[in-house]
């Protein structure tokens, strides 16, 4: 076992397991050498915490290949077993309840966005997306190869809603190159297509200041936040 599998093994909730397209793309990222090693303070956790960060794409490509009018590298997002670390500060409070039901394994954006494991009030594991910045919060994806597969449509972040009806860089200026290799992948690993839109996986992108939402996960943060 890798050790972003390994990471995100030990802050599971007894009731939770690791999606195998997850898992497999944890293996993808750590045989291709696109990851960090630090330590868990620098994501707000303990000192003495290792922490394996996990990407897309390799930074230093992505870095040298930034201009005025693009980048490279597709979606950005950092993989990390952050567990509930954060969220009493986002729910505003600690109900064991409440928080009992998320294990954030990934950051979506610079602005403190997250993605997460989310059990349903059925005790079915969905992944969800917690906003900061951005404010979207809903189911992203039931099944776990749908999540993978928004990944690899290629927008700049996942956290913006406004974006998901549109394929990546609509009317946008700055333009984000698809990460090709990771599309591969995708296709040949699962079978499936690609999608044009997010659209097409995320059916109700919801966000948190929305008082009557169609999203499950977004009602049940109404109800318990």
């Amino acid at each position: 076992m890798g050790k972003l599998a390994e990471q995100l093994e030990l802050k599971l909730l007894p009731s939770m397991t690791i999606p195998e397209p997850l898992r497999s793309l944890y293996d993808w990222i750590e045989s291709r050498g696109t990851y960090t090693d630090g330590f868990a303070d620098e994501a707000g956790g303990s000192e003495e915490e290792e922490m394996r960060t996990g990407f897309l794409f390799p930074e230093e490509a992505q870095i040298e290949g930034w201009t005025e009018t693009g980048r490279p590298g597709g979606t950005d997002i950092e993989f990390a077993a952050h567990g509930q670390l954060g969220l009493e500060d986002w729910f505003g409070h600690g109900r064991a309840d409440v928080l009992n039901r998320l294990c954030v394994f990934a950051h979506t954006s610079h602005d403190g966005s997250m993605a997460a494991l989310w059990l349903d009030d059925q005790g079915n594991q969905k992944i969800v997306h917690l906003g900061s910045g951005s404010c979207l919060t809903c189911v992203l994806a039931t099944d776990p190869v749908d999540f993978v597969r928004l990944l690899a449509i290629g927008y700049d972040e996942i956290c913006w809603s406004e974006e998901f009806a549109f394929p990546p860089n609509h009317e946008s200026d700055f333009k984000v190159q698809p990460n090709l290799e990771f599309q591969y992948w995708v296709t040949k690993t699962f079978a499936v297509s690609i999608p044009v839109t997010a659209a097409e996986i995320v059916k109700y992108p919801d966000e948190m200041d929305n008082e009557d939402p169609q999203d499950e996960f977004a009602k049940w943060l109404n109800a318990n936040k």
